[in-house]
């Protein structure tokens, strides 16, 4: 019962990681989705400008039912008015009308083209239909609603009356019978009152006539019952509303079609932006890096402006020296069971900036007060005297080559950063066999008793063996990961390498993070930014007033 209940608890906090990664995503590539979805409304602005305009015209006609049907019991009623409308609706788009619309208004189209401009919409809850045309000419549009409408009326009310037309016609030709038959008699009866011999054939005749007005009698009332059954039975269909020709066109309609558009592009650029990511194998952001490689990430600095010399150094204001400074108080907490005096900076890949984060790194801690050394242990192929702008004629291979060559010769030191340095020396042909080596070993030793701590520049890992062997002899290692370069197979190899020969990782450096682009950057918001910002600006006017 308890397990059960942790469940929703343990799972919340997972989903709203997984939404804030969603949403710091979709942020990062805002302006893409963005500019998507402005690229689709303006080709859907242009495309609805160059559309021909539609017009649509409706025109409404009323079902007038027969007093017969309306007289039935409510239910039955309501079912026969809905099936008769539906009925109407259905034979208004039929041939016969069609045909006659195009005949009297001589369109120039056939009956599936004005079919396919005409939509019938019987009104809901009501005896009403709607007869909407659409065309490019309004005036035609409304003339097409309203002539359909009334031949439709006509049609329906002959196809009706013909059920009775046969009925009445034999009854009328009864009543002109029986009337000249009256007409004859009478006629006869009128020629033997002025004969008074005749008086025995004008009863008979009389007696003949009063038949025949019995049976037109008869007969006219007969005729009036079909009639009456006529009025009664027939349904009846008028125009309720005429069409009018329309001012505005339904068609295109360019807000709405700007607005899809828009809407669209967005989402086919938040579905590539998905799409991206998914095939994106780099590590990007902390989170990743503690999810994938379950290391803690120490520090994260910013795209920096390249100079002569190390950032901390020229610009000591500047926010990725104080990315570096972050980085140095990261370290001190890293370890709390022992101090930790050396250390190893290396990266999975070329050009992670492992060389720049190890110089930089050495400078903040001799900033900080300690006495700081920096070596350039990357014998393939160092960089670290670029980046102080000394010699690399003499450096950590002369040790090896000669024996007479002690550390202090070596040993650069510079009193102003209380930093000193070590470069590469000769390339030799054999680095890794060096670096393994006994010698190697005491001489770490050696630096260790001249310094606080010592920063080591090491090669990549994936490449050469160097970094790990190194590795067995310092007392941690920073694994330095390009944001966005560095892709995760080849970090988790790396990783994998160091925890093999049990080296001890105290965390990684995601180097070169855009600001614009990572939700992690820090915000300089504070005096100290204002000043730094302020700094440059009076040494950009100093530069230009001694031009």
């Amino acid at each position: 019962m308890m397990e059960s209940l942790s469940h929703p608890n343990e799972q919340s906090p997972l989903l709203a990681d997984d939404l804030r990664q969603y949403i710091r995503l979709l942020w990062r590539w805002s302006w893409l989705i963005l500019l998507a979805a402005m690229l689709a409304g303006s080709a859907a602005y242009f495309t609805s400008l160059q559309m021909t305009p539609v017009y649509e015209a409706s025109s409404t006609m009323m079902i007038i039912e027969a007093p017969a049907t309306q007289a039935s019991e409510a239910y039955t009623a309501v079912l026969t008015s809905q099936r008769l409308t539906q009925t109407y609706a259905e034979m208004i788009i039929k041939k016969p009308v069609l045909n006659e619309v195009i005949d009297r208004m001589d369109l120039p189209m056939d009956i599936e083209e004005l079919r396919e401009i005409i939509s019938i919409e019987p009104v809901r809850d009501t005896q009403l239909i709607d007869i909407k045309v659409e065309d490019t000419d309004p005036s035609r549009a409304a003339a097409i609603a309203n002539e359909i409408g009334i031949i439709f009326a006509e049609q329906n009310l002959a196809m009706q009356a013909s059920r009775y037309a046969n009925t009445k016609e034999q009854l009328q030709i009864q009543l002109d019978e029986i009337q000249v038959d009256i007409e004859q008699v009478e006629a006869e009866i009128a020629a033997l009152s002025e004969n008074p011999e005749g008086e025995s054939g004008l009863d008979r005749l009389e007696s003949t006539l009063a038949q025949y007005r019995q049976s037109y009698i008869n007969t006219l009332q007969s005729y009036d019952q079909v009639r009456l059954a006529e009025v009664e039975t027939i349904s009846n269909v008028i125009q309720a509303e005429p069409a009018d020709p329309p001012e505005e066109p339904i068609r295109p309609r360019v807000l709405m079609n700007v607005a899809l558009a828009s809407v669209v592009g967005g989402m086919l650029a938040v579905g590539g932006v998905f799409l991206i990511e998914a095939l994106d194998d780099t590590l990007r952001d902390p989170d990743e890096i503690n999810r994938i490689l379950d290391l803690p990430v120490l520090g994260m600095i910013r795209k920096m402006e390249h100079g002569d010399a190390p950032i901390t150094i020229a610009q000591p204001r500047a926010p990725a020296s104080e990315d570096f400074r972050s980085l140095r108080t990261n370290i001190q907490f890293a370890s709390v069971d022992y101090p930790i005096t050396t250390i190893l900076v290396t990266s999975p890949s070329p050009g992670d900036g492992k060389t720049t984060v190890a110089v930089n790194l050495a400078v903040v801690l001799a900033q900080g007060g300690r006495k700081a050394s920096l070596i350039d242990t990357d014998l393939r192929r160092p960089r670290i005297h670029h980046h102080i702008r000394i010699s690399n004629r003499w450096g950590l291979t002369s040790l090896f080559m000669n024996d007479d060559i002690k550390l202090d010769t070596v040993l650069r030191n510079n009193k102003s950063t209380n930093l000193s340095v070590i470069t590469a020396g000769i390339l030799p042909p054999n680095p890794a066999e060096l670096l393994g080596s006994e010698k190697m070993f005491q001489t770490i030793s050696e630096i260790k008793n001249q310094s606080d701590v010592s920063v080591l520049d090491s090669p990549p890992l994936i490449a050469v063996t160097d970094a790990a062997v190194l590795s067995q002899h310092v007392d941690g290692v920073i694994v330095v990961i390009s944001a966005g370069k560095t892709r995760v197979e080849v970090a988790l190899h790396a990783v994998k390498q160091l925890r093999r020969v049990g080296a001890n990782i105290l965390g990684v450096v995601l180097n070169i993070m855009d600001d614009r682009k990572s939700s992690y950057h820090y915000k300089y918001e504070s005096e100290y930014s204002d000043e730094y910002f302020f700094e440059r600006r009076l040494r950009r006017k100093d530069t230009k007033s001694i031009r």
